[in-house]
């Protein structure tokens, strides 16, 4: 890979990770409601991304549902799940997506999945429950991390789905997450959360920012050229990469949010991190969209 492309892959990671930690900030410091903070956001990339719209993928009701899954529903939850999660164990469980992705296409797609990439699953599963288990309350697992492992199971039917769609432009993509997410999660705020505006407005020009950062620099310009980078490198290559998010999102959340981290959670990280590594050095069929669950990247 080219020094200048790897750079941006950096770039692209570290704005990932530094999204999870403003999002945690705008839900949990500044209490914006999380589905009217998504709706808002959507609404941006939707207008933005208009130009790009037509014409529509075929069939309809399959980008409409992927991309509310991958965008709205998917955020929706993750929104929910990071004001009481920290960014740092939501980045590691969110790494969860990629394991589903590949459980997903061998029960959609019929791809088949050997011993290698089967301990992979079984180490990134193994690593996620270390992460998301509380010792003091026993096993239950907290309804934030639920909620991101919901996240993350949202974006990895949407990539299976999206297996099955050709053709369909990164811009194009990105308008139809924007169109079908926007009116699903207005009305979803409307009807469960108040005091939408007025919170907005006492946050003033710090949620502004945030919700600029998130729309444009974390969707469209970060997603934009991470999939430039898989249209023209090796997914196998790519795919490895993209573990310098959860580290990254690990390091922000101890420096910005001051989240615990203690010996479980980093034997976790590391058992995670080892199986999402072999997965992704395991070729297959889906993996291209695989390394795109939890680019929001999440």
């Amino acid at each position: 890979m080219a020094l200048r492309d790897f750079s941006l892959m950096i770039l692209v990671c570290l704005l990932w990770a530094a999204h999870t930690v403003v999002s945690k900030i705008v839900v949990s410091d500044m209490a914006i409601p999380p589905l009217f903070y998504a709706a808002i956001r959507y609404g941006i990339v939707a207008m933005l991304a208009l130009p790009w719209l037509l014409p529509m993928p075929k069939p309809t009701w399959r980008i409409l549902l992927v991309g509310f899954l991958m965008g709205g529903g998917g955020f929706a939850l993750f929104f929910l799940g990071i004001r009481t999660a920290s960014p740092s164990s939501a980045a590691i469980v969110g790494q969860l997506g990629l394991p589903i992705t590949t459980l997903l296409s061998v029960a959609i797609l019929g791809e088949r999945v050997y011993w290698r990439r089967g301990l992979g699953i079984a180490l990134t599963f193994i690593g996620g429950v270390l992460v998301m288990w509380d010792p003091a309350g026993g096993f239950p697992i907290s309804v934030g991390l639920a909620l991101i492992l919901g996240s993350a199971a949202a974006g990895s039917l949407a990539a299976v789905l999206m297996k099955q769609m050709e053709g369909v432009k990164p811009l194009r993509f990105q308008a139809w997450i924007g169109l079908a997410s926007v009116l699903p999660l207005t009305f979803l705020s409307a009807g469960l959360e108040a005091d939408q505006l007025p919170r907005a407005m006492e946050a003033g020009w710090a949620f502004l920012a945030a919700l600029l950062f998130s729309a444009l620099i974390v969707s469209l310009v970060a997603h934009t050229i991470y999939y430039g980078l898989i249209g023209k490198y090796p997914a196998n290559l790519i795919a490895p990469l993209t573990i310098m998010n959860p580290l990254m999102t690990v390091a922000l959340g101890l420096l910005v949010t001051g989240d615990h981290f203690d010996l479980r959670m980093a034997a976790g990280t590391g058992v995670a991190l080892c199986g999402v590594l072999i997965i992704t050095l395991r070729r297959n069929h889906v993996m291209p969209l695989a390394a795109l669950v939890w680019d929001r990247q999440r």
